[in-house]
């Protein structure tokens, strides 16, 4: 876990435990894309599973304890199976290409597992998020990885701001293309009809956009299942707005 940080993972968290779910999908994103917002909106639904980042190993993210353990990285799967499905029995993963790559390196018997669970042929169900403001999201991935600052709570007082850096951006941009051309390959190989949805409209219209995921899902909203989950804070958009005013006037 993150220290300090409370980030949904933590077990006060979990749905009841029951057996494995039968309606999984995956939440295919990239970094940047207002995927913690989105995932904690459809959990709040209470019948869409939970859709974080159970796969995320690296030793900064929410299970680095299991970086170097593929027994403790399969335990930690199983157990999110069991407890972070909602009570119709719904399942959802959030992830990215660069942690399906980094799985298929370190633990390639549980990527195996995973993806013949969570994509079986002929009924997987993907949820690709995406944003429509390119600019604005490069300049979100760029300032995060040159400042390391990925959520609100580490943000403080006083920081100091990334400065404007055109590479970083540019790099930026590649960086979100190439995963995303990850998710279409993906797709088209599989023969999987992805639903897009976009970040812009889940901010716009919140119970709209849980609705749409529902019915690609197949699932029915109950307003009686809701739940209470972590609130999520914005990041301070200042820095951010003077970055992508220096992009449109090119640097």
């Amino acid at each position: 876990m993150l220290e300090g940080i409370e980030t949904g993972y933590e077990d006060r968290w979990d749905f009841p435990d029951r057996a494995p779910p039968d309606r999984p999908y995956l939440l295919a994103t990239v970094p940047r894309t207002g995927s913690t917002f989105v995932s904690h909106l459809l959990w709040r639904s209470g019948c869409l599973g939970a859709p974080l980042e159970y796969l995320n190993f690296e030793p900064s993210g929410p299970y680095g304890h299991a970086s170097a353990s593929p027994q403790l990285q399969r335990e930690l799967w199983e157990n999110a199976l069991r407890r972070r499905t909602s009570p119709n029995g719904v399942f959802g993963l959030k992830a990215f290409p660069l942690q399906l790559e980094e799985l298929s390196q370190a633990n390639p018997p549980l990527l195996r597992a995973v993806l013949h669970f969570l994509l079986p042929p002929g009924r997987a169900r993907v949820v690709q998020l995406r944003r429509r403001d390119a600019t604005a999201h490069a300049v979100s991935y760029a300032r995060a990885m040159l400042s390391g600052i990925w959520r609100a709570e580490q943000e403080t007082e006083g920081r100091d701001e990334p400065e404007f850096d055109a590479q970083a951006l540019e790099r930026a941009g590649r960086l979100i293309a190439t995963q995303e051309r990850a998710w279409a390959d993906m797709c088209r190989e599989m023969h999987i009809e992805p639903l897009v949805v976009w970040y812009e409209d889940a901010v716009a219209d919140p119970a709209g956009f849980v609705a749409t995921t529902a019915d690609y899902l197949a699932v029915e909203l109950d307003t009686d299942a809701r739940t209470v989950v972590p609130e999520i804070r914005r990041q301070d958009q200042r820095g951010a707005r003077e970055w992508k005013e220096r992009a449109g006037k090119g640097g």
